[in-house]
């Protein structure tokens, strides 16, 4: 710097020192000017000059000449009142009604009147939630409530505004600074003596809150010194404040409370939308009111702007429901004309204060076709450690932007996502969406691959996902590992909207073979619909996998995969009734199946065939259990074979070979039970069937024996529930058909009724409701 502007510069703090003096004390300002006469008159005029073009401020005085005829010309200020202040009351007023929270206001409230009663300490809540849950309106609620508690006043600071001003405060501790000026200002000695530095400010500010019994209203903190400045020194006093997460600092001080704000529930939203739209429109339309609860994600933001379009553009609720189905245009279709969607302002500065990789993290986690995940997936979303994968998401729970679930997953709220996803839209290149898709889809491959390899080693597969898997942990043998079979229940909706994005990308190998070791799920647990819907999406990819084959290997695997799907897909259909499509799968996965050469894939198909057959065509079922029992052994595959031997010796027990059938199932049970992974499952089942036969040749008092004990076998096995219901219904056919017993017939079918109910099977369960109503008649 030049000498010209170092004198500047010197000069500037100086003036900017002088005039703090003199507005701290205006009689400083004529002492001065005496001793600016009396020892520097050559100097006095440059001083005078220096101090605001030679005019100071402070009581109008005239000093003593000096030299060059320059005299002081304070203009004057008003002196402090000496009259008591006006009673601060500067928080917000509610332009609405609020008629929700009730139980969570009761609580503060009593909180507050227990600080106010005099205790001895200062109360401090910090109310937190994500952006636009009602924080705020729950604040200005609660202090318009208490406010005769607090006879000294109530002060109110919105941080969000001063970081928006973003001037002279910028920098370290700017916002706290002027927080406590703003404060000071409107207690007891006004502006007067307030200091520059915020430790003088801080200090004054519990000066002159010691004798008072006063509220504060912090809103949008985000740093423990936002509060830890402002707390008052008065007994009696409390700080409310608004953030959108838990700060850690502020626990240590342990006499903070932290209350989480939630979204509303159905209840709540609705009681919004009454108070906004009125009693007879949500009334009127209750389905579709529940509805938009919903699509808002019981954030009051939303609802509020929601109303607005109910009342302004006069939807129905239906209308407006159906418009906020899609989720491509739900945050446009929550705004109003001209105006930015709500939800994406509230949620915009938020956003805007991440650091870098944790907003990259938020983006990517918006591109996810779910909310709920786990470290795991964050991890590979953005391609670090599961360690730093936790640090980035506790970036954002701290934010209120993902919130942290008792299980140790993460969630990230719907319209949360969306703005996420909005974001990503406008910051990510396009071939990102695709890259993630294929590193989560990966990544639930893997997973679902060693869950159905713990579940059953010995099972067909087409997909070969050995070097997959080699270099690969499985968290599933670990000894506090999960089970792999409660894994795939609580993620299944998740693979299943991973499978659609991954055929949407058109990453058809990965969709396949991620169908096809999903369905190990639906084996164990008959979610039929969503099974049927697993392995359609499965076939599809399969179908477009081989028209993109690049190589004879390629092409094989994709086409016996496609066989595989659809023979699978023919034990839904047929559960629920649908015997015509599941013939037309069959069809066509024998024909896929015969282009492989893989014997053990045609085994499989022709046993699914049989199954099917044993529904539309019992005689000619046993012809493909012969089948399928003779390429089993071809291809050396001694677990199919003794399947293959259990299902032929049922059929011909159906046909009347009793004889032949117990044969072979007495066969079949010895060779399940003796292999070196013993199938306890369909050991049981064989058993069952024995049981039947034994009610066949006319030994009831056997059959039912035979009968209970498969089914305490099969009531002991997580994957039974199926196949204890068929031995219900077995063992209620054996004294049926024999007469007599009729309450064991009564016990049986309600039992297997009930099992039926809770898979989910309607059709089945109905069925023996109704064997039960004409056992009545």
């Amino acid at each position: 710097m030049d000498d010209a502007g170092a004198q500047a510069a010197v000069q500037a703090r100086l003036q900017h020192r002088l005039e703090g003096v003199f507005r701290e004390d205006p009689d400083a300002a004529g002492e001065l000017a005496r001793l600016l006469s009396e020892l520097a008159p050559d100097a006095s005029h440059a001083f005078v000059t220096l101090v605001s073009g030679g005019v100071n401020h402070g009581p109008v005085f005239q000093g003593s000449p000096i030299h060059g005829d320059i005299h002081f010309h304070v203009p004057s200020a008003p002196w402090p009142a000496t009259g008591p202040p006006d009673r601060p009351d500067q928080v917000p007023v509610m332009t609405g009604t609020f008629s929700n929270r009730t139980a969570q206001l009761g609580s503060l409230e009593a909180r507050l009147a227990t600080l106010a009663g005099g205790s001895g300490s200062v109360g401090v809540d910090v109310l937190f939630g994500l952006p636009g849950v009602g924080k705020s309106a729950m604040a200005w609620r609660c202090a318009e409530k208490v406010k005769a508690l607090f006879p000294d006043g109530q002060l109110y600071v919105d941080f969000a505004a001063l970081r928006d001003l973003g001037t002279p405060m910028a920098g370290p501790g700017g916002d706290v600074s002027e927080a406590l000026a703003m404060c000071l200002r409107a207690l007891p000695g006004g502006d007067l003596g307030i200091p520059d530095s915020l430790l003088d400010r801080t200090n004054l500010f519990r000066s002159r809150t010691a004798g008072l019994r006063i509220l504060l209203v912090l809103d949008d903190v985000n740093q423990a010194a936002q509060v830890r400045a402002l707390v008052p020194k008065g007994a009696g006093s409390a700080v409310l404040a608004t953030s959108q997460g838990r700060i850690g600092e502020l626990a240590i001080d342990g006499g903070t409370r932290f209350v989480p704000v939630k979204p509303l529930d159905v209840h709540g939203g609705l009681e919004l939308l009454k108070d906004r739209c009125g009693a007879a429109a949500v009334e009127g339309e209750p389905e579709a009111a529940e509805r938009l609860v919903r699509l808002c994600d019981g954030l009051p933001v939303a609802l509020q702007v929601a109303a607005a379009r109910l009342v302004g553009d006069s939807l129905s609720m239906a209308e407006l429901a159906a418009e906020l189905d899609d989720e491509a245009s739900r945050l446009a279709g929550l705004a109003l004309d001209g105006e930015e969607s709500s939800v994406s302002a509230v949620l915009g500065p938020s956003y805007r204060l991440l650091p870098p990789d944790a907003a990259r993290l938020y983006r990517l986690l918006g591109w996810l076709p779910f909310g709920l995940f786990d470290a795991g997936v964050a991890a590979v979303a953005v391609g670090c450690d599961p360690g730093g994968a936790k640090r980035l998401l506790g970036v954002l729970v701290k934010a209120s932007l993902v919130e942290k679930m008792h299980d140790g997953r993460y969630r990230m709220h719907d319209l949360v996502r969306l703005h996420a996803r909005e974001r990503a839209a406008e910051e990510e290149p396009q071939t990102e969406r695709a890259g993630l898709t294929e590193r989560v889809g990966t990544h639930y491959l893997v997973l679902t691959a060693f869950a159905d390899r713990a579940l059953r080693r010995e099972r067909l597969r087409i997909a070969g996902l050995e070097d997959l898997l080699r270099d690969t942990a499985d968290p599933f043998t670990a000894a506090d590992g999960p089970s792999p079979l409660e894994w795939l229940d609580a993620e299944r909706s998740a693979i299943l909207a991973v499978l659609y994005e991954a055929v949407r990308h058109e990453l058809f190998t990965l969709a396949w073979r991620l169908a096809e070791s999903f369905s190990v799920l639906f084996l164990y647990h008959r979610y039929l619909r969503a099974w049927t819907e697993t392995l359609e999406l499965g076939i599809e990819a399969a179908k477009a996998a081989v028209a993109a084959a690049k190589t004879a290997g390629e092409m094989e695997e994709a086409t016996a995969g496609g066989a595989r799907l659809r023979s699978l897909l023919s034990r839904p259909l047929l559960d629920l009734g649908e015997n015509n499509r599941a013939g037309e799968q069959l069809q066509r996965a024998v024909e896929l199946a015969e282009a492989t050469d893989r014997l053990d894939l045609q085994a499989s198909v022709q046993e699914f065939l049989g199954r099917y057959l044993e529904v539309v065509a019992p005689s000619e079922a046993a012809g493909a259990y012969r089948r399928s029992l003779q390429l089993n052994e071809q291809a050396g595959e001694t677990r199919g074979a003794a399947l293959a031997t259990f299902f032929l010796g049922r059929a011909l027990d159906t046909r009347g070979d009793h004889a032949e059938a117990m044969v072979l199932l007495r066969r079949a049970q010895r060779d399940l039970e003796n292999r070196a992974e013993p199938d306890r499952r369909m050991a049981a089942r064989v058993k069952a069937a024995i049981g039947v036969v034994h009610g066949h040749l006319g030994d009831t008092g056997q059959a039912i024996h035979v009968l209970r004990e498969a089914i305490r076998e099969l009531a002991g096995i997580a994957d039974g529930m199926q196949y204890e219901a068929e031995a219900w219904v077995q063992l209620a056919d054996v004294p049926e058909e024999a007469g007599g017993q009729e309450e064991l017939v009564r016990e049986c079918l309600s039992r297997a009724a009930d099992i039926y109910e809770a898979l989910g099977n309607q059709r089945l369960a109905e069925e023996l409701r109704r064997r039960l109503t004409d056992l009545d008649r």
